[in-house]
């Protein structure tokens, strides 16, 4: 598993923490830069959150966010890069 997430509800909110594992930067082959490109975080389904990132994130990146919601929702993180690898994960908010 590439990505470690723990998504806790506090009045209303729910804190997502999210530990991607990707060296980024490493170039390919054929010597390009090899990094993720994109991380949505999605909420029952929903998508809440999209960022777009390049190759000046740094190794095995950390982001954490907040969003609406409560105990027992379901978060999901993923990630895609720009050679088309990608990972998706769930948990249930606490």
């Amino acid at each position: 598993m590439s990505i470690r997430v723990r998504a806790q509800e506090s009045n209303g909110v729910i804190n997502i923490r999210a530990l991607m594992s990707h060296d980024m930067l490493v170039p390919d082959d054929d010597g390009g830069p090899h990094f993720i490109e994109t991380v949505e975080i999605a909420r029952n389904g929903d998508t809440a959150i999209t960022a777009n990132w390049n190759y000046t994130v740094s190794r095995n990146p950390f982001l954490q966010c907040e969003i609406d919601g409560a105990a027992g929702d379901t978060v999901t993180v993923s990630w895609t890069d720009n050679k088309g690898e990608s990972d998706s994960t769930d948990v249930e908010v606490r």
